[in-house]
């Protein structure tokens, strides 16, 4: 070791002449010079990180009491620190000189020394003095308050991670993570578009990869993700948003995506109710090709309306949709889809629409039966969509009369909903649709708990399926506790019948597993309800 620092302490000698002679000559030579010594140079720091790395602070001064000099001049040198690799490395060598319990004056001087060079190094390639006024101008920060702020958090958070991670010998697997304040994590976001890109595909990917039948989850990782927060800033929900665009188009709408877009439009709108004092954008902004009334209409949280009005928010937003679409007289608001993308964004109203047409007594209304037709599937013309409205209408009156019927059974149900012989067969989307709609009923129609889970085994004769109603109840439950709706009963089936498709999806998984319908037909682990025990 001892022959080792001998040779190590020749080196340092001559790269301490060389950094010299760097510092003090702008010339073409000095530049190629310095250009070809760079790959030994970095190798040099490689080394010196691995002397300084076995010293504390004050062990460094006493064996290196240049260190500060040469650590300068290479902090200060812009050919040397334009190579990522070099300042990485940099920033090792100098988070070995801090100590993290300074004792008197001279090592907390040390310490803000040393923090000063690693502002620099973060701060002198990537914001250039006068480029910063213009864009922190248009955030509504001023200059000289936002650069040290940000860099003071920046810093403070890599040396904490440097320095623990020095403890730990770089351990990756023991990392901690950065930590920034949310507003630093958006003025990043808002100069470095590659950052909010990969932030919001790492969002995606967690998103798709975990169950999406747990939306409490979904809202945990959107939430963490800061996205929804960030969002605020218009700049930043355009680019998100266009992103889920383009994933819905890319998978077909996929309901992964689906999931996705409601949750982080929800999480979305409740940061912007907390900075509502300080929001300094209209919602047209955020939403530049939609009609404003709309927008304003669908912001509407149906929690803040009385039950018995909502059907005045939906009648209107069907209305608004409808003329859109159909009249095709407001056409700088866009297509169908244009109007499908945004309408999703609010998906709990198709959801509520649902639920209003099941209970309702009245003749189904012809809006909501519009507005459920479109929101299953934007693409169709007028002629499908006023059939899948027929439809549906069919399967409501059918659902209607044996709700006054004594005595319900599971054959009775499923003839309710099942397809007319002398019409042309469902498309995939409709027969979802239909099949919402017989949820819907089980869980609000007093006969309908009775005889669920026959029904319920009735229906799902794929995993596809099974996991389509999984989903479905799922949100349904999510939906009502955000709406803080009072239905003991329906909420404590939906609570059964969610925990028993779930076991229907772990047993359909592996080679040779049952099919759905058989696993519903197994005795519940926790039994529906008393009522419903042989």
């Amino acid at each position: 070791m001892a022959q080792d620092l001998v040779g190590f302490s020749s080196d340092y000698q001559f790269w301490m002449q060389k950094l010299s002679l760097w510092d003090q000559a702008s010339t073409l030579e000095t530049q190629q010079d310095t250009c070809l010594h760079l790959p030994r140079f970095q190798e040099f720091l490689r080394q010196l990180y691995e002397v300084l790395k076995e010293m504390d602070s004050n062990t460094i001064i006493e064996r290196f009491p240049t260190i500060g000099q040469l650590l300068a001049k290479t902090c200060w040198n812009p050919f040397i620190l334009a190579f990522d690799e070099s300042q990485k490395i940099l920033m090792w060598c100098l988070c070995c000189l801090i100590n993290k319990e300074p004792q008197n004056s001279e090592e907390s001087k040390l310490n803000s020394w040393t923090r000063g060079l690693l502002s620099h190094i973060l701060s002198g390639f990537r914001f250039d003095r006068k480029e910063v006024g213009l864009f922190t101008q248009g955030l509504g920060y001023v200059p000289a308050d936002y650069c040290p702020g940000l860099l003071k958090n920046m810093v403070l958070s890599l040396v904490s991670e440097l320095r623990e991670n020095h403890l730990n010998g770089f351990n990756t697997q023991r990392r901690k993570k950065i930590s920034l304040p949310t507003s630093a994590v958006v003025c990043l976001w808002l100069r470095h578009l590659p950052s909010l890109e990969k932030a919001t595909l790492h969002l995606f990917e967690k998103l798709i990869s975990s169950e999406r039948n747990f939306l409490r989850r979904i809202e945990c990782f959107l939430k963490d993700s800061l996205l929804p927060e960030a969002a605020c800033h218009p700049a930043i929900f355009r680019i998100v948003d266009e992103m889920f665009r383009y994933a819905l188009l890319e998978t077909d709408g996929a309901p992964e995506v689906l999931v996705a877009v409601q949750g982080f439009t929800r999480c979305f709108v409740e940061a912007l109710e907390k900075k509502n004092k300080q929001l300094k954008f209209t919602f047209k902004t955020y939403f530049p090709y939609a009609s404003p009334s709309l927008v304003m209409v669908l912001l509407q949280r149906p929690e803040d309306i009385p039950q018995e009005l909502w059907h005045q928010p939906l009648k209107r937003i069907s209305e608004m949709l409808r003329e859109i679409v159909e009249d095709q007289t407001h056409g700088s608001y866009g297509g169908p889809f244009e109007c499908w993308f945004l309408f999703i964004h609010f998906g709990g109203w198709a959801d509520i629409a649902a639920e209003q047409l099941v209970m309702s007594e009245a003749e189904p209304s012809e809006a909501l039966l519009w507005l459920l037709a479109f929101s299953c599937s934007p693409h169709d013309g007028s002629p499908q969509r006023a059939q899948t409205m027929v439809e549906v209408k069919a399967v409501l009156s059918r659902l209607k009369k044996l709700l006054r019927s004594p005595i319900l059974s599971a054959k009775d149900l499923q003839a309710a909903a099942a397809e007319s012989q002398d019409r042309d067969p469902r498309p995939p989307l409709c027969q979802q649709l239909i099949r919402r709609l017989l949820l819907n009923f089980l869980l609000w129609a007093p006969g309908g708990h009775v005889n669920a889970r026959e029904v319920i085994a009735l229906m799902a004769p794929s995993d596809e399926i099974a996991h389509d109603m999984t989903g479905f109840l799922d949100q349904t439950l999510y939906r009502w506790d955000h709406l803080r709706m009072e239905a003991p009963r329906s909420r404590k089936l939906a609570r059964e019948l969610l925990a028993e498709l779930r076991m229907v999806g772990t047993a359909m998984q592996g080679p040779g597993s049952p099919r759905p319908r058989d696993v519903m037909r197994r005795p519940f682990l926790h039994g529906m309800s008393a009522e419903n025990e042989p």
